[in-house]
This record gives C-alpha cells, sequence and structure tokens, in this order.
C-alpha cells in the first residue's frame, strides 16, 4: 500500500485505519477517513509537508503525517523541509522551532493554542534573571520551551540528547531549564550535583551550596507528573511480566523503577527491537495506541490514563481548516528567532 499521507481516497484510507486500529467505530472510522483524504489533497494543493508528533491521536497519526517522530527528529524533518508549507501537527513550541529552522516557509499549528506546561513554567525574563544571578554559567534549555527563551539560552536540548549535550559543554556549572525531573535524571546519569534557585530570587539556592553543577527549575509536564511509583507496583503485581518503560520527564523514581527510560522515539524503537511478554510506557497515551497499531503482534498494556490536553487540540478537522483557510500562522520575531536558531542548531549538531 502507498504511504497513507499519500492517498486521496476515503476508502482507502479506511481500509488502512481498519487494519490498524480495527477495534474502533466503523463510522468513526469512515468520517476520519474522510477527512484525511480532504487534506492530503489539500496538502498537494497547497505544497505542504504534515510532521506529526509520536503524541498524535491514532487516527491522524497513521493517515496524513509525511513524517511522524519526536522533538528532536521532526526538528530535522523541519529544517530540511523544501516544500512551501510546513504543517506542525504538535504544540506550539515545536510549530516555533520549525519557522526558527526554515523561516522562508509558511508553518501552521492546527490549533489556536495547543500549548505546553513545561514551555508555559518559565519566561525569558526568568532566565535572564538567572543569568544574572549566576553569570557566566552557560545555559541549556530544553526544547519544549517558547522561542523567547531559547532565544536567552547558549544550546537547547531534548530528551534524547539532554546529557549528551551537558556534557560537551566546558563548563563546571550549567543552567538547565525547565524541567526539574528531566534536569535530576540527567544529573543521575552524568553524576552531577543538582541544585534548585530558592523562590527569593536573590541567589540563594535551595540545598547544598557547595559543589555547584547543574542549576534546575520547578517545571514540570503535567502528564508525566502524575505516575507514581505505586503505579508500577501495581503492575508489576498484575503483571510481573511486563517491560515498563518511562519517559524522563517522570520523576527519578519513576525511572528508576522502570525498566527503561528514553525519549518517544527511543521507546519506540526499544518496543520494536525487543520481544517482551507485554509492554507498558509512562507517558501520554496515545503514543502506546500509536504502537500497538504498527505492531500488532506486540503485547501492550491498556493502561492508558493520561492524554495530554494540549495534544488533544491537534485534530483532523482543524488540520483540514487550517489548510483550506491558511489559519494558525505561526510567526516568529526575526531578532527572537536569529537567537534561537544559535541554541538550536548546537542541539542539532550534537545529535
Amino acid at each position: 500500500m502507498p504511504h497513507a499521507a499519500t492517498l486521496t481516497d476515503p476508502d482507502a484510507l479506511y481500509a488502512h485505519l481498519k487494519e490498524r486500529l480495527d477495534d474502533a467505530l466503523d463510522a468513526d472510522l469512515r468520517r476520519k477517513a474522510k477527512l484525511a483524504a480532504e487534506i492530503n489533497q489539500l496538502k498537494q494543493e497547497r505544497n505542504a509537508v504534515i510532521l506529526g508528533h509520536n503524541y498524535m491521536e491514532p487516527a491522524l497519526f497513521h493517515t496524513i503525517p509525511d513524517f511522524t517522530g519526536d522533538s528532536l527528529g521532526l526538528s530535522r524533518r523541519a529544517a530540511e523541509a523544501e516544500q512551501d508549507v510546513i504543517v506542525f501537527c504538535g504544540v506550539r513550541f515545536m510549530a516555533e522551532t520549525a519557522k526558527i529552522l526554515n523561516p522562508e516557509k509558511t508553518v501552521l499549528l492546527p490549533a489556536e493554542r495547543a500549548g505546553c506546561s513545561l514551555a508555559e513554567s518559565i519566561t525569558a525574563e526568568d532566565v535572564r534573571r538567572l543569568k544574572q544571578q549566576f553569570p557566566g554559567v552557560p545555559v541549556v534549555t530544553y526544547v519544549n520551551t517558547y522561542a523567547d527563551v531559547k532565544a536567552e539560552s547558549d544550546v537547547c536540548c531534548t530528551s534524547s540528547n539532554a546529557a549528551a549535550v551537558v556534557e560537551s559543554l566546558d563548563s563546571d556549572t550549567v543552567i538547565f531549564l525547565p524541567d526539574e525531573y528531566l534536569a535530576k535524571n540527567v544529573a543521575q546519569e552524568t553524576g552531577k550535583h543538582i541544585v534548585f534557585p530558592s523562590a527569593g530570587g536573590d541567589g540563594a539556592l535551595a540545598g547544598t551550596e557547595s559543589n555547584v553543577e547543574l542549576i534546575g527549575w520547578a517545571g514540570r509536564c503535567e502528564v508525566h507528573d502524575k505516575f507514581r511509583v505505586e503505579d508500577i507496583e501495581r503492575v508489576r503485581e498484575e503483571h510481573p511480566d511486563a517491560v515498563i518503560l518511562a519517559h524522563p520527564e517522570c520523576s527519578p523514581e519513576v525511572v528508576e523503577a522502570s525498566d527503561y527510560a528514553g525519549s518517544t522515539s527511543a521507546m519506540i524503537e526499544y518496543v520494536e527491537q525487543t520481544d517482551a511478554p507485554r509492554y507498558l510506557l509512562l507517558t501520554e497515551c496515545s503514543m502506546g495506541e500509536n504502537i500497538m497499531a504498527e505492531n500488532p503482534e506486540k503485547k501492550m498494556l491498556r493502561m492508558c490514563w493520561q492524554r495530554c490536553p494540549h495534544m488533544n487540540e491537534i485534530t483532523l478537522e482543524d488540520t483540514r481548516t487550517g489548510l483550506r483557510e491558511m489559519r494558525q500562522q505561526i510567526e516568529v520575531p526575526e531578532e527572537i528567532r536569529v537567537r534561537a536558531l544559535r541554541a538550536v542548531e548546537r542541539m542539532l549538531a550534537i545529535g
């Protein structure tokens, strides 16, 4: 069968979805197949490319994206895109990153907002204040941030290359923003001592001030923050043969109690390349459904209870409207874009 993203026949797309999502309601699959066919037709007319994050809902994920992946992989695709229009089925900071990397293209986000709890946990002013408190200390910013925050940073990172980015810097101390859990997990992986600035904003540090090697920030992903060690213990009691995979945005306790931790793409590769009796993914729940659809021979525990409300704002309906009317175009002021570009390009160079 041709790549689903090239199909404009609703019946062919329905058959494609039915094969992968056979437990979905038939009428709903037919409706979504029709929407996907319209989007794929519009994509040809607009000379557009669609990038789909691993957290997209299954009917969208398996029909319209030309490329799927995690933040790092999709950033590379955005930078290389030759089409006139980039449609980013993800959240706002991802679409901003596409515009930062490929400013001549029209970048569309198929939702009015599609924010991110992590991106909204820190502002550019927060970063400037930290740089004043700790002059000369390089700033590593997680890619899950808005463009003006990236512009205040020395280098960006993703969950897949965070430790490598930190270790690439020739500095005894690094500021790592804004994910508290990812910072703590990087600290454990690199053997660095981590501290957090106090709420007073006067440069004081919470915890021991000696041997400061990593300075964190108390931002959290509202999805990954909800997973608990008790969840893992309960699963192991009921399914002792299950392999449990956690995203590095989970707490260090949850990561430690799991069998494997990695980015969304790393988790997908792990499932595809191993042969366990069953798997449980501690991350946004649509990804587990997407893996099951592509790997029907794999047994995935259906214990999904954490749907990202921001990723969930991206729908087939809004994607069609966005392409049809060229709505929700992403713009980044040039002065911010140029400064943010340096941090993003450094991230891509490290890989």
